[in-house]
């Protein structure tokens, strides 16, 4: 008897170690469906939930760090054709996105339209010197008016730069070269970020994500159209994704993430590059690849973008996008800095220049299960263009046209501690709990139905020995 009721006792315990093991099987789904649904809800942006919150809110601060590009021997560019030689020079920092978003409504399709303040406050702190910093930078107005005056206007354009005492370069402040001053010579308003404070990005309109969360934070449309004005081509005026602050919830990184980005006037991609971690939150990395600005020779892709053939080498010139078509015909050349990805070329008619990866590319960590973008860098070089003239006197000795770096800028964000810890507290430790749990239920079950099947057959090896 005390044979057969060990057997039943081991029995039932198999039994009920496979039942503990099934029910941590059953919670895996359970728990991943349990998870999407609050993550679901939580992401839609409308009051009451965490997404709304966060995307109302002005967040952590974000700063926009610029690096100026000092020439180091101006007369000798103009008297006797040399190349240009820079030294950086920075960082000057400001806190931007101070105010939160704006005239928030909500839509009847399921869409809600914002704008965007834009202003920026000097932070002497996290700079390496006041505003007041002097820098010998390119002539804003020379180079524009180059730009834009056709050759039968050098005669003109020469007469004004006599007559207003101006040359290929200029010695301004930071303040003035990224906020604004009188140009002698075309007497109006100039500068790299010229109108800023006090202005709007937007209208945006984006999708709530309330009938399809595969679709939060998707761009429907900016300024009330749904594609851009610019580059007269389907493809290329796409507004394509978010405006990169999030995206929609659960991350396949093999997908690229999408994004349009006003200040370069287009939308672009960025892939997946590695895990990191952030403050005790696994975030995936992703980065824009070289083919963004590639020339349309490698990348076909491009060629709408590339809208002046003389000054890209006949579209072939990598690593520069002209957005005058966009900047009401102000003739500027975006790049990465330092012309990282960018054609030799370029970096050879500017001596200084040190393109790196770590410093100069632009990326975003983003928490895969929210689609919340955690930490980013946006890095953009600001250039202009200038080149020979038999015309105009201080361009007498060039040989080629250049396109001179101005500035570049570092915008970064990244979550702070107190929201770390606020996220995995609130969602992060609800799903480590629940995997434990299901671990905790699958190896416990799976643990005792193994030891009371082998306890199971070792009792009965000895009962057939023993001849009952």
């Amino acid at each position: 008897m005390g044979c057969c009721n060990k057997e039943q006792g081991l029995i039932a315990g198999a039994v009920i170690g496979a039942v503990v093991a099934i029910l941590g099987g059953i919670l895996f789904p359970v728990g991943d469906s349990i998870i999407k649904g609050t993550v679901d809800k939580e992401s839609v942006i409308e009051p009451g939930t965490t997404a709304y919150d966060t995307w109302t809110s002005t967040g952590p601060p974000v700063y926009r760090q610029f690096w100026f590009f000092d020439v180091k021997n101006p007369l000798e560019v103009v008297q006797n054709g040399a190349k240009p030689e820079v030294m950086e020079k920075g960082p000057y920092t400001y806190r931007t996105r101070i105010y939160p978003r704006a005239n928030i409504t909500f839509n009847p399709n399921q869409t809600v339209s914002f704008l965007l303040p834009l202003n920026a406050v000097f932070e002497p702190a996290m700079s390496v010197g006041p505003e007041e910093d002097y820098v010998t930078s390119i002539n804003l107005g020379v180079a524009g008016a180059y730009s834009l005056f056709p050759k039968g206007l050098h005669l003109f354009l020469n007469n004004l730069i006599k007559s207003s005492n101006s040359s290929l370069f200029q010695y301004r402040t930071v303040k003035e070269l990224l906020w604004g001053y009188t140009d002698p010579m075309l007497k109006r308003t100039l500068g790299a970020f010229v109108p800023f404070n006090d202005t709007f990005d937007g209208f945006y309109t984006v999708y709530s994500g309330k009938e399809d969360i595969s679709r939060v934070g998707i761009i429907d449309m900016w300024k009330g159209e749904r594609s851009l004005p610019f580059w007269n081509d389907t493809y290329c005026d796409m507004i394509n994704g978010t405006d990169a602050s999030a995206f929609p919830p659960f991350l396949d990184k093999k997908k690229p993430l999408y994004f349009f980005s006003s200040d370069i006037c287009r939308s672009v991609s960025a892939s997946y590059e590695q895990s990191i971690d952030l403050k005790g939150i696994k975030l995936y990395r992703y980065t824009l690849l070289a083919s963004t600005l590639a020339s349309p020779t490698v990348n076909p892709d491009n060629k709408c973008f590339c809208t002046n053939p003389t000054t890209t080498r006949n579209c072939t010139l990598a690593g520069v996008l002209d957005i005058a078509p966009c900047k009401d015909l102000t003739p500027i050349f975006i790049s990465l800095p330092h012309f990282l990805h960018g054609s030799p070329y370029l970096r050879e008619a500017v001596l200084g220049l040190n393109p790196s990866e770590e410093h100069h590319k632009t990326f975003l960590d983003v928490e895969p299960t929210t689609g919340f973008s955690m930490r980013f860098a946006k890095r953009i070089q600001v250039n202009m263009m200038y080149g020979p003239s038999k015309v105009i006197t201080i361009l007498n000795k060039v040989q080629d046209y250049t396109i001179f770096p101005l500035l570049w800028m570092n915008e970064t964000g990244e979550l702070d501690q107190a929201t770390a810890d606020m996220f995995k507290k609130e969602l992060i430790s609800r799903i480590d709990m629940l995997e434990t749990i299901q671990q905790v239920l699958l190896g416990l079950g799976l643990a005792v139905f193994a030891l009371c099947l082998i306890g199971y057959c070792v009792v009965r090896r000895q009962r057939s020995k023993s001849g009952f």
